[in-house]
């Protein structure tokens, strides 16, 4: 099989393997891309949270970016964990030089287990000076109340943030609703012309460590195929779906999902 596009990813790295760069990798690998990174960060975690995160430095993370590109060009890139303005404007700065228009920014804040990826100054440099630059977001439901500074209760509400995001400057939202406590998902697609609600009845499990990296990627992977953005949401939201259903239960917290749901393997090992 050949790969139908070639994808690069800026995020920080997850040691379990199930969330960031690795799930990144996994997930454009398993849906038909080729992925290439840019590490942001190390961080030493597991299922059950995060112990440290180690920065790399700024312009060794635009350095990353710059030679890459310079040898293979992206059809589009994805965006995870900047943790510090300083990472976001090196980031920024390499984005020009590289003119890659199909950007997706996850706006990684706060990992599963509750623990900080990233400053408040790093939130405000994010709303101020990247955010206008791509072309969607993908945040949960705490990381658009960071962004809005409003309170999100009620399928309503993540409409509201939308409304605000888009007063913002930002041309595609798509707010997540996995953090909800309703037996019906929904996850909310705005733009100016266009506007859905993706509905998905909730999975019960508590493996779903790394759905948020998975989905953009998945987006970011259907985007560079070819797929509009809204089928590309679509498409992402079922694979996500999909990879949660099989509920590995590794770890003793909030296990992995299957980023091999949709690879079919005929051989047969012994």
């Amino acid at each position: 099989m050949k790969p139908k596009s070639k994808i690069l990813v800026i995020a920080g790295s997850d040691s379990s393997g199930g969330a960031g760069i690795q799930a990144d990798i996994k997930t454009i690998t398993a849906l038909g891309g080729y992925a290439m990174t840019a590490v942001t960060a190390i961080t030493t975690q597991n299922t059950t949270g995060v112990n440290s995160v180690l920065a790399i430095p700024p312009k060794e993370i635009e350095k990353q970016i710059l030679f890459t590109c310079k040898d293979i060009k992206p059809e589009a890139i994805k965006i995870g964990m900047l943790h510090s303005s300083e990472v976001i404007l090196a980031v920024i700065k390499a984005l020009k030089k590289v003119k890659t228009k199909k950007i997706i920014l996850d706006p990684v804040m706060i990992a599963k287990g509750g623990f900080k990826l990233i400053n408040d100054k790093a939130i405000e440099i994010l709303k101020e000076k990247l955010i206008k630059k791509v072309h969607l977001i993908t945040p949960n439901i705490p990381e658009a109340e960071v962004l809005t500074k409003t309170k999100i209760r009620n399928l309503e509400d993540m409409i509201n943030a939308a409304n605000i995001l888009l007063s913002l400057g930002i041309k595609n939202i798509l707010i997540k609703g996995g953090h909800g406590k309703t037996s019906t998902m929904y996850d909310v697609f705005l733009n100016k012309k266009e506007f859905n609600i993706y509905k998905n009845k909730r999975i019960k499990t508590r493996n779903t460590h790394g759905t948020g990296c998975t989905l953009s990627s998945a987006i970011t992977t259907f985007f560079a195929c070819g797929k509009n953005l809204n089928k590309s949401c679509e498409l992402g939201i079922k694979y996500v779906n999909q990879s949660i259903r099989s509920n590995l239960n590794y770890g003793k917290g909030h296990g992995p999902i299957n980023h091999l749901s949709s690879i079919k393997i005929n051989r047969k090992y012994r």
